[in-house]
């Protein structure tokens, strides 16, 4: 189901004049930024798109309908030409002394639109007044004040329409906690972050391969795991790998507009070839030969296992080759190729799903 977009008129498409009536082309003043933003959101974001406003602006039994459709027509013909257009167009023109249900923030207006066919608990009023507030809480959703402080606490308040197109843009975050005889891991992720960790796996080594991926993807994560390391390292680095890997596949979603692909790294004598594809099938391809048993505390063959159990919680296809003289480098540059590579790949790109099938 779809979620909704109120959006009011005057005070948030347009500015509102001094005597609150749109009545002429010379009082028609776009808000800054609703081209470009609305515009994006209406490509970018599946919502369905309703005006919804009182009469101020739009005629009333005082001001007559005709001196004001023209600055009307005017304004959703300059919407239709950026790609912004709305599904409905609903118009209360009682007076506020009428206390119509119509009139926001009575729902009466809306009500055809709260059956069941929409995702009303995620949908969203935008606009300028106390009454949009009070309107989305009669609805039943979240509102957005419009260019002014919100008037009740956990309502979110946008002083642009950038703001309202970063409130709206779906947060690609997502957390697992896996918990079973052997572990207990909890990993926390946001794909849109700044690549700020905290790791704590009890394997110091494998700590720092996991905030180099952090840092050089640009992915918040924070990785907790408690394991059995009085037998081995083998069950935490292998839960760790398929929480990770599951979180992946949670946050980057229904992969609309990522680019999907993505990395050859150095690290001094060493080097990676790392290859990506969030294909939606597990495959693994791991080239390359360790010289030592361990590095730190982490045994080198659970490096390709980690991966492995990586690339098969996250539905991803995987390729690694890798050569060089020193084991930490070698290490170091698989796990630095594949932050970068990763970064590439989950990169947000376009507004379609980068495959031929319609599906990843």
């Amino acid at each position: 189901m779809k979620p909704i977009l109120f959006i009011d008129r005057d005070g948030t498409l347009v500015k509102e004049p001094v005597d609150f009536q749109i009545d002429s082309l010379d009082k028609l003043d776009f808000m800054p930024g609703v081209f470009s933003w609305l515009g994006r959101i209406c490509r970018e974001f599946d919502y369905y798109l309703v005006m919804v406003t009182n009469q101020d602006g739009l005629g009333t039994p005082s001001f007559p309908e005709e001196n004001f459709r023209e600055p009307h027509n005017i304004l959703l013909k300059a919407l239709k030409a950026e790609g912004i257009e709305f599904d409905e167009i609903l118009i209360d023109r009682s007076l506020p002394s009428e206390k119509l249900p119509t009139r926001k923030p009575g729902t009466a207006m809306v009500k055809h639109l709260l059956n069941g066919n929409f995702d009303v608990t995620n949908s969203f009023v935008i606009g300028d007044r106390e009454t949009d507030e009070l309107f989305a809480a009669n609805i039943g959703c979240r509102a957005i004040r419009f260019g002014s402080n919100a008037i009740k606490p956990g309502n979110l308040t946008a002083f642009s329409w950038e703001e309202v197109y970063n409130i709206l843009k779906p947060k690609r975050i997502a957390s697992i906690c896996r918990k079973t005889n052997e572990t207990d891991v909890t990993v926390s992720i946001n794909l849109d972050g700044n690549g700020q960790s905290t790791i704590n796996t009890g394997i110091g080594f494998f700590d720092h391969m996991l905030e180099q991926l952090a840092k050089h993807s640009g992915i918040d994560m924070d990785i907790i795991c408690k394991g059995d390391l009085q037998v081995d390292e083998h069950h935490t680095i292998e839960d760790v790998g398929l929480a990770l890997g599951e979180t992946l596949k949670q946050a980057i979603g229904n992969k609309v507009g990522i680019a999907r692909y993505g990395f050859a790294l150095p690290m001094d004598e060493s080097k990676a070839l790392v290859m990506i594809d969030f294909s939606g099938r597990p495959y693994l391809v791991f080239k390359g030969n360790f010289s030592r048993e361990y590095v730190g505390q982490m045994p080198t063959e659970m490096v390709k296992h980690f991966f492995y159990s990586l690339t098969y919680s996250a539905s991803i296809t995987l390729h690694i080759d890798f050569d060089g003289e020193n084991d930490h480098h070698k290490v170091e540059a698989i796990f630095k190729g594949f932050a970068h590579c990763l970064s590439s790949a989950i990169k947000q790109e376009g507004t379609n799903i980068p495959s031929t099938k319609g599906i990843l």
